[in-house]
């Protein structure tokens, strides 16, 4: 996979995380994903259309996704209801529309389909026959991970 994609969608989500919940990310070591992944609470899942083509999916744990609905909104929430997870889906299609943006600059033109959003945790998700790459993510209100699944067109 190349580093453009990777290093957009990293810097996308670094920077929409410290601009909308005043959080820093560190980089974990990505690893190769062959067949399924597995889920953490609330997922997102995120098309992408155009020479680069594919699917992103964000992984994140109940407790970090409450706390960044906490951040963002003000409000105490105690489990992922619609709201939860209108809120995170925003979150994922703001980073994924920054990331379009990086690639753009690299002559990719790409677009992102709506994103869709899965609450609680399953054992493993195929998205399709190709290799992905995982990229852990750490925060100071929680780990998840970035799984991706592109390729040009």
């Amino acid at each position: 996979m190349k580093a453009e994609y990777v290093n957009s969608f990293y810097q996308a989500t670094n920077d929409v995380l410290a601009l909308m919940l005043d959080i820093t990310t560190e980089r974990g070591m990505p690893r190769l994903l062959e067949d399924m992944v597995s889920s953490k609470d609330a997922s997102v899942i995120l098309g992408i259309i155009g020479d680069v083509k594919g699917t992103v999916l964000f992984s994140f744990p109940k407790d970090m996704t409450l706390e960044m609905v906490k951040i963002m909104s003000g409000m105490e929430m105690d489990e992922i209801d619609s709201f939860v997870s209108s809120a995170i889906g925003e979150v994922a299609n703001i980073i994924g529309g920054n990331a379009i943006t990086m690639l753009s600059a690299n002559n990719y033109h790409c677009d992102i389909a709506t994103p869709q959003v899965i609450v609680g945790e399953y054992k493993s998700l195929s998205l399709g026959n190709e290799k992905a790459l995982l990229l852990p993510l750490k925060t100071p209100i929680g780990e998840f991970s970035i799984a991706l699944f592109l390729k040009e067109k």
